[in-house]
């Protein structure tokens, strides 16, 4: 650890980590238009209607399944939807009619999606839902985000020699599994901490936390977590065949660089993106 040069480190973290499927997933996209394609096409005979509460009735009371149409056309995930305005509140469910038609017809025109139909704004409801669809899909990139790192970590996991490891274990799982005494992490079984990943060696449990931070910001959230991870450290070093490893990168610690700087000075097992590129894994996990 002391060979190696903090600055030269840090300027080989990355701004980004983002794959390909990171920014839309397709294939759930597509998958949930099929799900209602049919009843979609339905209501695809309402475009250009001049008569659509008419006609919208009509269908509803032929094709009641098809309402369940109606939230993906506001781009909303939840069967039920509540609207309230001068005429008074509801609580309208799309799976199972819980009003009369003639009030869903009124949910229709003053959510504005009568207007849509009727007016051709939209040529093809099937076409319609793929774009609705996919900016619903595009909130998920949060999630999808959080676990970018950790998949990444895991794939150089299973490159490596690494014969035992385990995602998602519990402090208090460890010392079960193991029979080792981690109350000096854990504030005497106060706190239940959680490691992304545990690898076991013949000699070693190394215990992992994985994260990145990219873009350029994020002062106050990256400080505090240096010296948290600091502090684990520096506890785990306590306690005999059990290790701390912290698995780190993204130029936002750059507006953090000194608070990394004191962990990166005193841990032992700090590492970036360009270490496991690198092989560093077989080097320590033996």
């Amino acid at each position: 650890m002391k060979n190696r040069n903090f600055d030269e480190w840090l300027d080989k973290f990355r701004i980004s980590i983002s794959r390909y499927d990171y920014y839309i997933n397709f294939n759930k996209v597509v998958s949930n238009v099929e799900k209602i394609k049919v009843e979609l096409n339905i209501l695809n005979s309402l475009i250009g209607s001049k008569n659509i509460e008419n006609d919208f009735e009509n269908i509803i009371s032929k094709y009641p399944e098809t309402l369940k149409c109606i939230p993906t056309l506001l781009a909303v995930r939840q069967s039920e939807i509540y609207a309230q305005d001068k005429d008074g509140a509801f609580m309208y469910n799309f799976n199972e009619m819980n009003f009369g038609i003639e009030q869903y017809s009124v949910f229709m025109k003053k959510t504005g999606l009568f207007d849509l139909i009727s007016n051709h704004l939209v040529n093809n409801l099937v076409d319609y839902a793929l774009g609705t669809e996919t900016g619903l899909d595009s909130n998920g990139r949060k999630n999808r985000g959080g676990h970018q790192m950790e998949d990444l970590v895991e794939e150089y996991i299973k490159k490596s020699n690494v014969k035992e490891y385990y995602k998602e274990m519990y402090l208090a799982d460890i010392e079960t599994k193991w029979d080792i005494d981690l109350s000096a992490l854990s504030n005497n079984g106060k706190a239940r901490k959680r490691f992304d990943f545990v690898v076991k060696t013949d000699s070693m449990i190394y215990a992992i936390e994985t994260n990145f931070y990219g873009g350029t910001g994020g002062g106050s959230k990256l400080n505090e977590t240096a010296r948290s991870y600091k502090m684990l450290s520096q506890e785990s070093d306590t306690v005999d065949g059990f290790t701390f490893v912290w698995l780190t990168d993204g130029t936002a610690w750059r507006s953090a660089r000194g608070n990394l700087r004191e962990t990166f000075d005193v841990m032992d097992h700090i590492y970036s993106i360009d270490d496991m590129e690198n092989g560093i894994m077989d080097k320590v996990f033996v």
